[in-house]
């Protein structure tokens, strides 16, 4: 068995290396460069491993000996399950690894934004402290925490949100209004926008999903909510969300991921004081990030070992018994 890793920004790539070995894979890392060079690295490969390379019909075409895609993270974005599941190569991602990290982050953002934590630091350093420029500020116990998504890590965070005293409710087009899901009631979007102090964002970028918040959606939100987006940053409309910051139509933001990334230092977000900024890092422990190399590596193994993977993006290839080929 032969994978490739078409690319990769991590420091060590010794975990993907015993996990390949253990499991009678040879693991090779394409050099950099653009797709020539990465056809030429992965001919004859039985899989791929992916971290930002795009995997699209032409180079499934370029590489017919494959059978899986592996990516690095939760986000499929980049790979055309589409194309995938017509050639019978299976897509496979590690949807759970970064549950409590992202949650934990995602809580970290939402009550350094609500607390105004960052501007204070930044204000006693300066020997500007002020309690009037950071007024007003509220106790959790009682406000309302909104989570937008309900998945693994949403649900994590709405526990955790629980904890602290918010009262927590959810939206997700999964599920009617009404409803509860892990023990959050369910409303529908508009609804949650007009009640949350804290709105916390947890779904994919999908075309359903890309500008989710404009500016309609941002006008419904209460001038003493705070947004928290650990998710993708085109979900939000950016330009609308800075506008919402600056007319002070918003209390704060705290945002792990951006539309453009990594984010220019010059970009309006980094002038506002209201923002909290961190760099799509939201997903990092030092035992998230053993896990997802491990496990990433682990999908494509047992994919090309004839075995089912733990997490298959497109089960149907499995279904038509077209996996191996």
């Amino acid at each position: 068995m032969r994978i490739v890793v078409t690319d990769c920004d991590h420091d060590s790539l010794d975990v993907e290396r015993r996990v390949a070995r253990e499991g009678g894979a040879e693991l090779l890392v394409a050099p950099p460069g653009g797709r020539e060079e990465l056809v030429a690295a992965a001919t004859g490969a039985d899989g791929l491993v992916v971290q930002y390379a795009r995997v699209d019909a032409a180079l499934l075409d370029a590489l017919p000996t494959v059978r899986v895609v592996s990516r690095y993270g939760v986000g499929v974005d980049t790979v055309d399950v589409a194309a995938c599941t017509e050639r019978g190569v299976l897509v496979c991602n590690v949807p759970d690894y970064g549950t409590e990290s992202v949650s934990d982050h995602a809580i970290a953002l939402a009550l350094t934004a609500a607390r105004r934590i960052a501007w204070m630091d930044r204000s006693v350093r300066a020997g500007t402290a002020s309690l009037d420029a950071v007024r007003p500020l509220h106790r959790f116990a009682g406000r309302v925490f909104g989570v937008v998504g309900l998945g693994l890590i949403g649900a994590a965070t709405a526990r955790k949100a629980a904890g602290l005293g918010y009262e927590v409710i959810g939206a997700d087009p999964r599920y009617e209004p009404g409803s509860s899901v892990a023990g959050v009631p369910v409303v529908d979007l508009p609804d949650l926008l007009r009640r949350s102090q804290v709105i916390s964002l947890h779904v994919p970028l999908t075309d359903a999903t890309r500008g989710l918040l404009g500016a309609d959606e941002l006008a419904l939100v209460r001038p003493d909510a705070v947004l928290v987006n650990t998710g993708r940053g085109g979900v939000v409309d950016t330009a609308a969300l800075v506008d919402a910051l600056r007319e002070g139509r918003l209390h704060g933001a705290g945002l792990d991921v951006h539309d453009v990334e990594p984010l220019p230092t010059d970009h309006p977000l980094t002038a506002l004081d209201t923002v909290v900024l961190t760099p799509h890092l939201a997903w990092y422990s030092e035992e998230s990030y053993e896990e997802l190399k491990r496990r990433t590596v682990q999908n494509a193994v047992d994919a090309c070992a004839g075995r089912r993977p733990r997490d298959v993006v497109n089960p149907r290839v499995l279904a038509d018994g077209r996996a191996a080929r």
